[in-house]
């Protein structure tokens, strides 16, 4: 499961007030939800594009802080999706990805990785050496 912050300033529920239609929008209807840190997310368990096989998303409450977005984008191996001929749905999940995280981020992918590169570095640093 990965968490993502949103842009300084900005909090979850602002960018997307409506998460389970926003969801169901992107990637087909919501079948359940399943416990994550205190919080239920939405489980997808028939995504509309074959490349996913089970989607959990949603928004993370932590005290005192913001709201993060937690998502966990379950996916079928490469090989099986292009055998049964939908290798054109690999491009459109990768959009639908993207897509969904910019909006309920504000970030596009490459600030999410570089946020992402500088939360582990700071967890590094916070170790002792040996």
């Amino acid at each position: 499961m990965r968490e993502y912050k949103m842009r300084r300033g900005e909090h979850l529920e602002e960018r997307i007030p409506d998460m389970e239609g926003t969801i169901e929008e992107y990637f087909g209807s919501i079948t359940d939800t399943e416990e994550f840190n205190g919080s239920d997310l939405y489980v997808v368990d028939d995504p509309d594009n074959p490349v996913f096989e089970r989607i959990v998303a949603g928004a993370v409450a932590y005290s005192g802080k913001k709201d993060k977005l937690a998502v966990h984008f379950e996916e079928r191996p490469a090989e099986d999706v292009i055998a049964e001929g939908n290798a054109d749905a690999a491009a459109d999940a990768v959009s639908a990805k993207n897509d969904f995280l910019l909006e309920a981020t504000g970030r596009d992918a490459k600030s999410r990785r570089e946020s992402m590169k500088r939360d582990v570095e700071d967890k590094d640093a916070d170790v002792p050496d040996a």
